[in-house]
């Protein structure tokens, strides 16, 4: 059965363009879709839910994007900077991070700033929900890793790294999270907020993303996109993914195997088909597109992408070990417009709490 998708990008020349996949056993194929000229400046960061496509850029604005009505859906105007990071919480929460030190929630519904918060003094180079939407992780040009109690907008822990990090990404389970400064991943984990190993790539590392809760591609200023093992801290396979070097790596789960999409400084996309079993052998090439422009960040649309509940709890606690202990114990959150709803499995009463303090 075919299944249909689109892959976004954002270019150095302000447009985002977008193709349309079709995919079946036989056959990929990937035509243009849209080409849009959102930005005055070049578009520096890019996220997509079950119906919006997000674009953050230099010229210090989000625009939005509807895609089910394939239209302009406005501007969100309140950073004072270039915008560096953007990141859906299911289709309810946006995140925006900015030059400004900013870090924004905005509410889907009526696309309003429920919550902006001085995140760091200055640049937030990088940001992550926690799969619960209940944490936010935020590294900075003032070389600090932040993590943010989003029930109510305050700062849970402060760690000096010594350095600037450039990625922070929670993995997909919530009980540890990997921070890049150049061309080193170190892993965290939640418990205790501490180093528990670190994998070194060749080169500067570019993009990172997890394939699922152990394993995690990489990609640098190389063409090479590695697999690595975060139990064994090594990698574990890697390919040649394109001629030049790879700017963004992103995936997706089809029924019994993995997607990955890379894109590089060439202006070509390629999506790749990667088996996820114990012997990782490289994924063979499923189909591949020219864009023709200077691709800088990348995103797959899917309109039946709907975040399930985590299986993670609300935390009602104010310090990081409180919230870790509360995260690593089994109850269901979900996250309704404005407030969050608790499912404790052990009482059959509900208790609302405010998503962001105001």
């Amino acid at each position: 059965m075919a299944a249909v998708l689109e892959l976004i990008v954002g270019s150095y020349e302000q447009v985002v363009l977008g193709y349309r996949v079709t995919t079946d056993d036989k056959e990929w194929t990937a035509k243009a879709n849209f080409t849009h000229h959102a930005h005055t400046a070049s578009i520096s960061s890019l996220a997509a839910s079950e119906r919006f496509v997000v674009t953050g850029s230099k010229d210090e604005t989000i625009q939005l994007y509807d895609m089910k009505k394939k239209t302009e859906h406005g501007a969100l105007l309140h950073h004072d900077g270039s915008i560096t990071c953007l990141e859906f919480y299911g289709t309810s929460h946006l995140l925006s991070g900015g030059e400004d030190g900013l870090l924004c929630v905005w509410g889907t519904k009526k696309w309003e700033c429920l919550k902006s918060i001085h995140a760091h003094k200055k640049v937030v180079t990088s940001l992550s929900v926690h799969p619960s939407g209940k944490l936010a992780l935020t590294v900075g040009t003032d070389k600090t890793l932040r993590t943010w109690n989003l029930t109510n907008g305050r700062s849970a822990f402060i760690k000096n790294i010594k350095q600037t990090a450039h990625i922070v990404r929670w993995s997909p389970d919530g009980d540890k999270y990997v921070v890049v400064v150049d061309d080193e991943v170190n892993i965290y984990d939640l418990e205790t907020a501490s180093v528990t190993g670190t994998i070194t790539n060749p080169k500067r590392i570019s993009s990172v993303k997890f394939l699922n809760n152990s394993l995690l591609a990489v990609a640098g200023d190389d063409e090479i996109v590695r697999l690595c093992e975060l139990e064994k801290l090594k990698c574990v396979c890697e390919f040649k993914a394109h001629e030049t070097r790879v700017k963004a790596v992103d995936s997706f789960m089809m029924e019994d195997y993995c997607v990955l999409v890379t894109a590089s400084n060439d202006g070509l996309i390629k999506m790749w088909k990667l088996h996820l079993k114990e012997e990782l052998e490289p994924p063979t090439l499923l189909v591949e597109v020219n864009t023709s422009a200077r691709l800088t960040c990348l995103a797959v649309w899917k309109p039946s992408s709907v975040q399930p509940p985590a299986e993670e709890p609300a935390a009602a606690a104010t310090t990081s070990e409180e919230l870790a202990r509360e995260l690593l114990k089994t109850k269901r959150v979900r996250i309704a417009t404005e407030v969050v709803v608790l499912e404790d499995e052990s009482k059959p009463r509900k208790k609302k709490k405010k998503a962001v303090g105001k």
